[in-house]
């Protein structure tokens, strides 16, 4: 450490300046002659903010770079000292430091393996913010450029990147640059479609006033399209309309609302009729167009809007325009594809959607209306590949269009089919339309009137490039290209007919891939340790060097092409004027540069125009979203953003509204940072593999404080010495040693040093045959047996435990709770409605048909009247459906609206296509249309099939040819089947007014299992907190699900079941919560916030055990403290539970971790553990000394933090005010960050209602508290009492009574 302190003297020969100044821990500070009286100081938060690769910052980056070299050298003299020394000689704060100031130059892999070494070498790294800040913003940089490329896995850097702001903001709250955080956080959330987190960041970020990345017209704008993707259409129009009257907006911002407005009446029927809407719709894309007149997607909405009101010419104009600004889409040439096939053009229509696959060979759209097109013509081969090339992706495949793909591929050799192909063709193959050059007339036919039909051949071609080398693969795709067409008909290396050349084989391609010095040096790295690579390195070898091969063969390509004279005439542009050009450039939004793998989110299935079958499958996916795809439109203010996030918010909301047959009608749009992330990728290129692997849990120190909005480096031997507490002071002791450090404004947790962090896998694993273990099962005969202490402590003690015969020993009533009762009861009462597909307990599937943990489901009101109709009515539909089946009845509820019953034995699914060109074996069907019936024998028919003859199955398919959406080609139909049940869940039973009856009836359980006692933690938090110290009532039908949880603040839960169907449960032991967890993260799912439902495989081999039992009518199931727990009703029941917190150490130890791993996690927790943990100590006297040693730390934690708050109000200024606590006064929450307030609160008044805040949000809305009131709630020497008196009592326990 004294070398380094010692940097004045050796840096001159290195760095040639004098007067030099290193803080290690703060950065580095330089001052040299050019700044004599205001020094430079580098600090790794000024990434962003200190553009060093400005030309007026030249001086500033010199010094950073000998500053760099200076810390090398000092690096490799230690090393090279002795013998026998080591790297850990090295003082582990050069790294750090050297980590800060490559990442101001943006040496991102440097920075991460300086950093690596500084987390390896020091033991207390998680002490140091300025570190933790730095990793997160390295391991955001990787999830923003692809690096799936380089085999590195996206969702760990995203999941890297989201722990290390998380516990920056964790440790220290009023962090200079928490607002920035925050605002990545929000990106981060966004683009794996966690909404609701997102918004909450985002929201924190508004009322923050420290500086950021994002204008605050920005960060609304996120807002208002995040309110869009969650359905919240009427908040987001509000939210919208507020960027239409400023004048002083940024007209970027202005422009990208506008657009989204527009693009949000087109399609929400919410926003009136459909005539008004479109008005509404062309009339606010215009408004945007006025602001930026160069934005292609907004040229692209337009156009749409005008297919949508049968304004074909004006259709075509627009979508002409997106291509002039933006230089094409394939979504673009989808949509012109569509125009033409509505005229009746199927020619040109081909030549679009080639143009739109060409684009990109993975959009799932074109090349199903392709196929669409050439079902039409009677052309079934092509078809069939197009439809093979459609389901190229990992998003799900529509059933409907599997099935077609299975029918054709079985009976493409028979006779009807044979038929068909013998015809004359009326479209060339797709191996010929993939070779045949595009008309200029396709392309410059503004003012031509009627859109007409042209030959072929006829003018010069339009271009049609394919995806660059260089861009990322669709997540969609699993092949090279996404294509798979029989015999290698796209292969780029078949030979192409004489005279027909596509426009990139006369221009110059772009660059295939570029390979930047940072590669250059990583790839001669490994290739110097090849022998010592592990498999995931010599992946990454091999990566790098095909990618240098395509350099170097492009700069080849390059040099021969310049040597060569190019004719500009060869190509026309759209406008049809000789010598320009445009290529049609493939759009690369896409979230799978932000997070590799993560699913696409669709917003609005849109059939806008007349029929035809329209999709498509753009990396943004469909609806507008908020993206980046020109450099053009960025506002004047990005280029004061950092690189990683300025092209979050420059273009903004892409549009691929046009939805595939793969995605379902009521998913989302995807987050704006998805789109943009992936238009910044294109013109980035990963620079380097992570080095080494970095821990999950780093959390840092608070060695940073702020006063007046700006960072205040203190010196560590500035700040007040903290001396040692111990509960064994007395509570004026704590006070008077903590008095004075909390001046620049401190939170502490109530857990101490470290971080809150999921439990690792136990080890050993179990092995295979004990992932079933049984149940543990108690049978009571007596009362007595139901009051033992035996029984008591051995719920303790189980993870899960049933306990049956309990309603028969106490002479339980639970009629009281049945329907009959409740209705007779209070049949008004408000019951909360979740409706879900009715599927097996043991698996779960989306409507294609695969397997996922995601468990979604819509929520909404009735009453319970309402819904004990509903339960009865399907009680009765489901005997009826039984005796039906007994007597020989089938009845396919569920079967396709297309199919029709045939003589006995036949299932007819028909070919149907418009009347174009019908032959002898068509028959007539609906208007327009013919039925091509193709028979087979029914060796495997479906239940979508309809009865035929004996032994004969007769498959239909069935399209319009209009512009709607392919993803409703078959509408929902054409999607997995699934019966679709209500569940009747938190009905609310608190009021003993209305329920006095039924909650008298279980005073009968014993102490330990009752709502309300002495041996219930809960009961001893002071005021109601429903659902958990209240009674709550779950009204089911067979399939109704409670997803996958651990109770609120793992406390431990009852539940009875009323009958009188079963309950399946299944329980995972509370030590295996971190493995589900990071099983939850890695199937992009919000462990804490998200819905789901686990799959059983996944579980088992990950070494899980899983806990499966049947809950009869009158069993009562004890879940653990912690447990996993997740259930289904397989018949008619009603099930009553509340939560229960033992009087023992291990509740109230689970219960303080995960209150503080919820603030880690941004999460509520509903139970106020610091005012529990006072109560405790006033009510209870505990003899156990673990659980009296562990609530005694925690209140002297909160004596501490009072009088650290004390401290940072005082030298604000500010008076605290008295306001007292009244009777069962519930416990106050930060309006913003959700973090429980005790004792002294920040209230302001917003909207009339005065609102509390935490200090550290108070910071932020106003660095010196203006607006602010300050109260206190408890007085310093009750509490002081209270902390005193809270002894260890020498009591031994009892069995409840």
């Amino acid at each position: 450490m004294q070398e380094i302190l010692s940097f004045c003297a050796e840096v001159v020969p290195v760095m040639g300046v004098s007067d030099i100044l290193v803080s290690l821990q703060e950065g580095w500070q330089i001052s040299t002659k050019n700044y004599p009286a205001d020094p430079i100081i580098f600090r790794n938060r000024d990434f962003g903010f200190v553009k060093l690769n400005l030309p007026e910052e030249a001086t500033k980056r010199a010094v950073v770079e000998k500053g760099i070299k200076y810390y090398e050298q000092l690096i490799r003299q230690k090393i090279k000292k002795g013998t026998d020394t080591t790297e850990s000689d090295v003082d582990p704060n050069v790294y750090c430091s050297l980590g800060h100031l490559l990442l101001l130059l943006e040496q991102y892999p440097k920075a991460l393996s300086a950093y690596q070494r500084f987390y390896h070498l020091q033991p207390d790294h998680w002490k140091n913010a300025s570190f933790l800040y730095g990793l997160g913003l390295v391991y955001f940089h990787f999830n923003v450029f692809h690096l799936s490329r380089l085999q590195i896995s996206m969702w760990r850097n995203k999941d890297r990147a989201t722990r290390a702001f998380q516990q920056v903001l964790y440790t220290d709250p009023g962090f200079s640059r928490a607002n920035e955080i925050r605002i990545r956080l929000g990106l981060m959330c966004k683009t794996s479609t966690d909404y609701e987190v997102s918004l909450k960041h985002f929201k924190q970020a508004l009322t923050d006033s420290s500086p950021c990345s994002l204008s605050k017209a920005q960060i609304q704008l996120h807002i208002a399209h995040l309110l869009e993707v969650q359905g919240k259409i009427k908040q987001a129009k509000e939210a919208y309309e507020q960027f239409i009257t400023p004048e002083d907006l940024d007209k970027s911002v202005k422009a990208t609302a506008l657009k989204q407005l527009g693009w949000l009446y087109h399609t929400s029927d919410q926003l009136g009729d459909k005539k008004s809407r479109e008005a509404s719709a062309v009339l606010y894309l215009n408004k945007s167009l006025e602001c930026d007149p160069t934005n292609g997607q907004t040229w692209y909405l337009l156009g749409r809007c005008f297919s949508a009101l049968g304004k074909v010419h004006d259709a075509f104009v627009s979508y002409r325009n997106s291509i002039d600004k933006s230089e094409a889409s394939a979504d673009t040439w989808c949509s012109i594809g569509v125009l033409y096939q509505q005229q009746n053009q199927p020619m040109d229509a081909l030549q679009a959607y080639i143009c739109a696959v060409q684009l990109d060979k993975s959009h799932t759209a074109a090349w199903t209306d392709l196929g669409i097109l050439y079902e039409t013509c009677n052309q079934p081969k092509d078809a069939y590949t197009c439809y093979i090339n459609g389901t190229r992706n990992k998003g799900g495949v529509n059933s409907a269009l599997a099935s077609k793909i299975k029918f054709l591929q079985q009976h493409l050799d028979s006779v009807p089919i044979q038929h068909l192909q013998n015809r004359p063709k009326t479209l060339p193959s797709i191996e010929e339309a993939w070779t045949l050059p595009i008309p200029a007339e396709l392309t410059s036919r503004q003012g031509a009137g009627p859109i007409t039909q042209h030959p072929l051949a006829k003018g010069p071609m339009m271009p049609a490039q394919p995806p660059q080398p260089n861009m990322p693969q669709s997540s969609l795709s699993p092949g090279p290209q996404g294509v798979m067409p029989p015999g290698q008909m796209f292969d780029d290396k078949k030979k192409k007919p004489q005279g027909r050349k596509r426009p990139h084989d006369d221009f110059h391609p772009p660059s295939p891939v570029t390979f930047t010095n940072e590669q250059m040096q990583l790839l001669q790295n490994l290739q110097q340790n090849r022998m010592s690579l592990d498999p995931t390195q010599l992946s990454l070898l091999h990566q790098l060097h095909t990618q240098y091969q395509l350099f170097k063969a492009y700069q080849m390509k390059m040099q021969q092409l310049n040597q060569q004279d190019t004719n500009p005439s060869k190509v026309a542009a759209l406008s049809g004027e000789p010598g320009t050009q445009r290529f049609p450039k493939p759009n690369i939004s896409g979230g799978q540069d932000m997070l590799n793998g993560v699913p696409s989110v669709n917003q609005h299935s849109s059939s806008d125009t007349q029929g035809i079958n329209v999709t498509s499958r753009s990396h943004t996916s469909s609806g507008t979203s908020l993206s980046s795809s020109s450099a053009v439109h960025t506002s004047t203010t990005d280029s004061d953003l950092p690189k990683d996030i300025q092209n979050f918010v420059s273009e903004h909301l892409h549009d691929s509204d046009i939805s595939t047959i793969l995605s379902p009608k009521q998913a989302l749009a995807t987050s704006i940072a998805e789109d943009i992330l992936a238009q910044f990728t294109a013109e980035s290129s990963p620079s380097s593999k992570l080095h080494s692997k970095v821990s999950q849990d780093i959390p840092q120190s608070k060695e940073e404080k702020h006063c007046d909005n700006r960072t205040v480096a203190i010196p560590k031997e500035l700040l007040p010495p903290s001396c040692p507490l111990s509960i064994s002071m007395k509570a004026y002791e704590i006070l008077a040693a903590t008095k004075g450090q909390g001046k620049h404004g401190v939170t502490i947790s109530m857990m101490g040093d470290g971080i809150p962090r999921p439990p690792p896998s136990p080890f050993p694993p179990l092995p295979k045959d004990r992932l079933n273990p049984p149940t543990p099962s108690v049978y009571l005969d007596t009362k007595k047996d139901a009051f033992s202490l035996e029984l008591q402590q051995y719920c303790y003690s189980q993870p899960v435990v049933v306990i049956r015969g309990l309603a028969g020993a106490l002479k339980l009533d639970l009629g009281l709770f049945s329907t009959k009762s409740l209705v007779e009861a209070n049949a008004d009462h408000p019951v909360e409605v979740r409706t879900q597909r009715q599927q097996a307990p043991d698996e779960n599937r989306d409507s294609y048909g695969n397997k996922l943990w995601r468990c979604d489901s819509s929520r909404g009101l009735t009453s319970i009247a309402k819904y004990a109709q509903y339960q009865a009515s399907s009680f009765q539909e489901s005997l009826k459906e039984e005796h039906d089946k007994s007597k020989g009845i089938h009845r396919d509820s569920d079967s396709d609206s297309n199919s029709s019953t045939g003589p006995k034995g036949y299932v007819c699914h028909f070919l149907i296509h418009r009347d174009s060109d019908s032959d002898s074996n068509s028959s007539t069907g609906p208007k327009g249309y013919v039925c091509h019936f193709l028979i087979h024998r029914d060796s495997d028919s479906d239940s979508n099939s309809s009865t035929g003859p004996k032994g004969y199955v007769c498959h239909f398919l069935i399209h319009r040819d209009s512009d709607s959406d392919s993803n409703s080609s078959t509408g929902p139909k054409g999607k997995k089947k699934f019966k679709y049940i209500k569940f009747g869940t938190n009905v609310d039973l608190s009021d003993e007014r209305k329920w006095k009856p039924q909650l008298q009836e279980l005073m009968k359980l014993p102490a330990f299992c009752r709502v309300v006692s002495a041996s219930n933690l809960l009961s001893h938090v002071g005021h109601t907190i429903l659902g958990m110290n209240t009674v709550q009532l779950y009204m089911k039908v067979p399939g109704s699900r409670t997803p996958g949880h651990q109770e609120n603040n793992n406390f431990g839960s009852i539940n009875i079941n009323i009958g009188p169907g079963d309950c399946e449960w299944f329980g995972v032991p509370d030590n295996y919560w971190g493995v589900i967890q990071n099983m939850c993260e890695r199937n992009n799912l919000n462990y804490l916030t998200g819905s789901w439902w686990p799959i059983l495989e996944d579980l088992y081999e990950e070494n899980v055990p899983v806990y499966r039992f049947i809950q009869k009518p009158g069993d009562l199931v004890w879940v653990g403290c912690g447990t996993v727990h997740w259930v289904q009703a397989v018949g008619w029941c009603n099930n009553i539970a509340w939560n229960v917190g033992p009087v023992n150490h291990k509740a109230y130890q689970m219960g303080i971790e995960r209150y503080e791993w919820n603030k880690l996690q941004n999460y509520k927790s509903i139970v106020p553990m610091q005012h529990l943990s006072w109560n405790i100590a006033r009510n209870l006297q505990i003899s156990e000394p673990t659980f009296f040693e562990l609530v005694k730390t925690v209140l002297m934690r909160s004596m501490k933090q009072i009088r650290l708050t004390m401290d940072f109000v005082e030298a604000m200024g500010k008076d605290i005010k008295w306001q007292g606590r009244s009777d069962n006064e519930a416990a106050h929450y930060c309006n913003n960050c959700d973090v429980e307030v005790f004792d002294i609160l920040f209230v302001m008044e917003q909207d009339r209602k005065y609102v509390v805040h935490c200090m550290d949000c108070g910071r932020k809305i106003s660095n010196i508290l203006e607006g602010f009131i300050i109260l206190n709630q408890y007085r310093l020497e009750e509490l002081c009492d209270v902390y005193d008196r809270f002894q260890l009592s020498c009591h031994l326990p009892t069995a409840s009574v």
